[in-house]
C-alpha cells in the first residue's frame, strides 16, 4: 500500500512541478521579450512534456527500462483512445471543423520512425540523434508555418492570438514570482520521477508484473493526466482543434522528443514484447484517427465510447 501511495504523490508532484516550470519558464521568456511564437513552439511543448521525460531518463538510471519505453508508447496509446474517448461521452469533438492533416501526416510518420528504430533491439545514441532530427524538421516547419502567418496578418495580430492561447502567460508577473514557479518545477520534477519509478518498480515487483506493464498502464495513464484534463476543457468550450492539436502534437513530441534526449542517458533495449503488440497497438489507435482528421467526421459520444472500450480492453488484455 505504502507504493501505491508513494506512486500517486510522485505523480502528484510531477504534474505540479511540470505545470510549475511550464508558468514560470513562459513567463520568464515573455518578461524577457523573446516572442511568443517561440514561446509556444518550444517552451510549452517541452515543458508539458518535462515528466514524461524526466521519468524515461530516472528509469534508465534505476535500471528500469521497460517503464521509459512504456510510458511513451503507453501515453501515445492512451492519448488517442482515452484521453479523445472520454471528452467525447461528456460532448461531441467538432473536428470536422478543424485541419489538422498536415501534423497528422507527420505523426504518423514518427510512428512508423520510430517502430522501425525499434525493430533494431535497442535505443541507443545513434536512433535518439535520428529522432531528435525528426523533431528538429517538425519544429522547423510549425516555425515557418506561424512565421508566414504572422506576417499575412501582421505582428500584434499574431502575438495577441498566441498570447490568449497559453493559460500560463502573464507578461506582467513579478520576476520573484517567475523565480519562485522556476525553482518549483526544477525541484519537483526530478523529485516526483525518482518517487514514481522507484515505486512503481517495486509495485511491479510485488505483484509479479512486468516493468513494462507497469509502464504502459499506471505510469502512462498517470501522465496522460494534463492531456486529458485539456481535452475536456476543450471539448466543453467546443474547440476540437485544441483537443485534436494537444494529442497530435504531444504524440509527436513523445516519439521524437523523449526517447530521442533519454538516449543521451543511456540504452534503451526493446522487449520483445512491444515488437510483437504494444507498437501495433499503438499505430493501430494513430490510424483510427483517420475519419476523423480526413473524412470530416465529428468524434461523437458513440465514437467516444468505442475509443475508450478499446482502451479498456487493450489494458486488461497487458493485466492478463
Amino acid at each position: 500500500m505504502t507504493a501505491w501511495l508513494l506512486s500517486g504523490l510522485g505523480l502528484l508532484i510531477l504534474l505540479l512541478a511540470g505545470d510549475a516550470l511550464v508558468r514560470g519558464a513562459v513567463n520568464l521568456s515573455l518578461r524577457l521579450g523573446v516572442p511568443a511564437l517561440i514561446v509556444s513552439l518550444t517552451i510549452v511543448a517541452f515543458g508539458t512534456s518535462a515528466p514524461e521525460l524526466l521519468i524515461a531518463i530516472s528509469a534508465i538510471k534505476e535500471n528500469a527500462p521497460g517503464i521509459a519505453l512504456g510510458n511513451v508508447v503507453g501515453s501515445n496509446t492512451a492519448n488517442i483512445l482515452l484521453v479523445l474517448g472520454l471528452p467525447a461521452l461528456l460532448a461531441t469533438l467538432h473536428t470536422s471543423e478543424c485541419d489538422s492533416r498536415k501534423n497528422y501526416v507527420f505523426m504518423l510518420l514518427a510512428s512508423v520512425l520510430f517502430i522501425a528504430l525499434a525493430f533494431c533491439g535497442v535505443f541507443n545514441l545513434v536512433s535518439g540523434a535520428i529522432l531528435l532530427a525528426g523533431l528538429g524538421l517538425v519544429l522547423m516547419n510549425a516555425f515557418r508555418e506561424a512565421h508566414a502567418h504572422r506576417k499575412a496578418c501582421g505582428e500584434a495580430c499574431a502575438d495577441d492570438e498566441e498570447l490568449e492561447g497559453l493559460e500560463e502567460a502573464d507578461p506582467d508577473m513579478p520576476y520573484w514570482k517567475v523565480s519562485v514557479y522556476l525553482i518549483l518545477g526544477l525541484i519537483g520534477l526530478p523529485m516526483g520521477a525518482h518517487l514514481l519509478v522507484e515505486n512503481a518498480t517495486e509495485i511491479a515487483l510485488t505483484y509479479g508484473v512486468s516493468e513494462t506493464v507497469i509502464g504502459l498502464t499506471l505510469v502512462a495513464v498517470g501522465t496522460s493526466l494534463p492531456e486529458l484534463a485539456t481535452t475536456v476543457m476543450a471539448a466543453l468550450r467546443r474547440q476540437a482543434d485544441v483537443a485534436l492539436g494537444n494529442v497530435i502534437g504531444s504524440n509527436m513530441f513523445n516519439l521524437l522528443a523523449i526517447v530521442g534526449i533519454a538516449t543521451l542517458f543511456g540504452r534503451i533495449p526493446v522487449d520483445p514484447e512491444f515488437l510483437h503488440f504494444d507498437l501495433w497497438v499503438m499505430l493501430g489507435a494513430s490510424l483510427l484517427l483517420v475519419p476523423f482528421v480526413f473524412f470530416k467526421q465529428d468524434i461523437t459520444r458513440v465514437w467516444g465510447l468505442i475509443l475508450t472500450l478499446l482502451y479498456a480492453v487493450y489494458v486488461i488484455s497487458l493485466l492478463a
